[in-house]
């Protein structure tokens, strides 16, 4: 395994998911495209201050949606009152231990796609960000689908909507930002026992989303967490991507989040798309769960789907901005 992969991810990752051969071509892959990423520079200083003011005034501080603790800890917001937001708001949302914006692998956030939508025309007011864990591979066995996650990923939307006036907004998400911002869009009941037990998400946001892009999600769980079995939070059977097993022919006892998502279709906007890597070193196994692809989601209305080379669980976020912007701005599938 090439020594460029920081130690911490590649130990977490490994223990988590079991990472397959070819991974060091995805690392080097990535880090060839963070170069001209980086030289372009995409700001990591934050949300703006405009946003900043705005999100205080208006009640959301306990969510900490800015992150100060973090370089790149978030994204977004207008340079000042004058600012216009003419194009429709999109909201980014990371994977587990990732952030909004960053440089190093596996936390690269979304400075690519951020880079590619800024050429295209976009401005900082019209894209967003927030880093909705603690950004830490060490710690990426503990997170799931939890309260405290899953309102984070709401509210958020709720904001952006609000602050930007927008009608509708698009979301793009990447591994288990998909499966958390499903639910937020979703609404309707959840439970955390560790918080509290059952609580309430709100209302369907179906009717505010135009576009929504999954990249790299486990909408059926993840198969190496049937071979761990329900041990970590990450893997769990209520709130985590444990996928079930087979029984008769059937799956029964995937986790009951996952379920949660699958009681219906059509639910995460008016276009839904998804964009996954069958050569995904995270997700493994071809990224097929019990017969069939675990990236993607219930009642898409396309999909974008690489076999090999170049393209694992992070460059198939990192190296797709155009496809997800003609997705998200076209509706179409280059």
């Amino acid at each position: 395994m090439p020594m460029r992969l920081r130690p911490s991810l590649y130990l977490a990752s490994t223990l988590l998911f079991g990472i397959t051969t070819g991974c060091g071509e995805d690392i080097a892959s990535h880090e060839e495209a963070m170069g001209e990423v980086e030289a372009a520079a995409v700001s990591t200083s934050g949300a703006t201050t405009h946003f900043r003011n705005w999100l205080s005034s208006n009640g959301y501080n306990s969510y900490d949606f800015v992150r100060t603790d973090l370089t790149g800890g978030s994204y977004g917001g207008k340079a000042s009152a004058s600012d216009t937001v003419t194009k429709q708001p999109v909201i980014f949302i990371h994977g587990n231990s990732d952030k909004a914006v960053g440089s190093v692998f596996g936390q690269t956030g979304w400075t690519n796609s951020l880079e590619y939508f800024h050429s295209r025309g976009y401005k900082t007011s019209e894209l967003y960000a927030t880093t909705w864990g603690p950004a830490n591979a060490l710690q990426s066995a503990n997170q799931y689908h939890s309260k405290q996650n899953v309102m984070k990923v709401r509210k958020f939307i709720e904001a952006v909507k609000a602050y930007t006036g927008a009608s509708k907004v698009d979301i793009i998400a990447h591994s288990m930002g998909v499966t958390l911002a499903r639910k937020a869009i979703l609404g309707g009941t959840a439970h955390d026992a560790a918080d509290g037990g059952t609580y309430n998400v709100g209302a369907p946001l179906t009717s505010s989303v135009d576009t929504f892009v999954g990249i790299a999600g486990a909408n059926l769980g993840l198969t190496s967490c049937y071979m761990s079995g329900p041990t970590t939070p990450t893997c769990g059977s209520t709130n985590g991507l444990y996928p079930g097993y087979l029984f008769w022919g059937s799956v029964t006892g995937r986790s009951t989040y996952l379920n949660d998502l699958r009681s219906t279709s059509g639910y995460e906007g008016a276009f839904r798309y998804t964009i996954y890597s069958t050569a995904d070193e995270i997700i493994g196994y071809d990224g097929i769960v019990y017969g069939e692809y675990t990236s993607r989601i219930p009642g898409q209305t396309g999909e974008k789907r690489y076999t090999g080379y170049p393209y694992g669980h992070f460059n198939s976020k990192d190296l797709t901005a155009e496809v997800q912007y003609d997705m998200v701005v076209n509706h179409t599938i280059p």
